[in-house]
């Protein structure tokens, strides 16, 4: 009689069917000491409305990454950066209409190569940053890939962490997560206060100069004009001489007399007005 065989009892085949089903625990990633930051080059414009500049990670990653490894910026709100999840695989990568719906997506891959670790000269062409939300046509570009670097919905805050994945898609290694980065968000027209007393003492200052010198300019401009439209309707003073009454012609005689006839002529006798005298006896 052979020996019989014992049963697992039902607690152990519980554990053993467990064993099989539940998935090995995830490794956790290596942790790069390095925390993503805007640049501090001196430009303008580093954060705008729809964009921010970060610098990028030169020699940071080269002791974590392999040369087939692709680095991924990954982009998520600062309330949402927390239930962000590693992809898995390439497929898993989310792109930007994920920022809308989840809160986060992935963006400017890059490869080591792209980011060396000479550090261009100050003052050069080429600035060392990534500029986020730089490309405002690849939504509508249909070749475009999916993980296009669309300006930004709103101000934010966003954080932001770099990721390397291999090949195959499979995380290795990642950064801290960015402090909390808000964009400028521009005033409604209603409310910006136009109010003088808030205005500067300089603001101030200048507008009272100019409002005199406006107003001398008026000032100078009636007194021409009064002197001027004077001169047309009360005309100068008439000259002694040309007075009406005042003139006085001289004598003269219109017809030759001869001067031994002119002695016997009447005083006041007047040429052209008064009968010459016959000069017969």
């Amino acid at each position: 009689m052979g020996l019989s065989q014992r049963q697992p009892g039902p607690l152990l085949s519980l554990l053993l069917m467990g064993a099989l089903v539940w998935p090995p625990p995830c490794m956790s990633l290596e942790l790069i000491p390095y925390t993503p930051q805007i640049t501090a080059w001196d430009l303008e414009g580093k954060v705008t409305a729809t964009t921010f500049s970060l610098e990028q990670p030169r020699c940071v990653l080269d002791g974590h990454a392999a040369v087939a490894n692709t680095i991924w910026l990954v982009v998520a709100f600062s309330n949402a950066s927390r239930d962000f999840r590693n992809p898995q695989t390439l497929a898993e990568i989310p792109a930007f209409p994920r920022l809308l719906t989840d809160g986060h997506y992935m963006t400017l891959p890059l490869s080591l190569d792209q980011l060396p670790c000479e550090d261009p000269v100050r003052g050069g062409r080429g600035i060392p940053l990534l500029r986020v939300g730089n490309d405002p046509g690849c939504l509508a570009d249909l070749c475009e890939p999916p993980f296009c670097n669309t300006p930004l919905p709103s101000p934010g805050p966003y954080r932001v962490k770099f990721l390397l994945m291999d090949a195959s898609g499979s995380p290795q290694a990642e950064t801290r997560w960015s402090d909390p980065i808000t964009l400028h968000q521009g005033k409604a027209p209603g409310s910006i206060d136009t109010w003088p007393g808030r205005r500067s003492g300089d603001m101030i200052v200048i507008a009272s100069i100019l409002s005199s010198l406006a107003g001398l300019l008026l000032l100078a401009f009636l007194a021409a004009s009064t002197v001027r439209f004077s001169s047309l309707w009360w005309p100068e003073e008439v000259p002694e001489q040309l007075r009406i009454g005042s003139f006085k012609g001289k004598r003269y005689m219109t017809h030759h007399i001869p001067p031994t006839e002119a002695a016997t002529l009447p005083v006041g006798y007047e040429p052209g007005l008064d009968p010459l005298p016959s000069l017969s006896p």
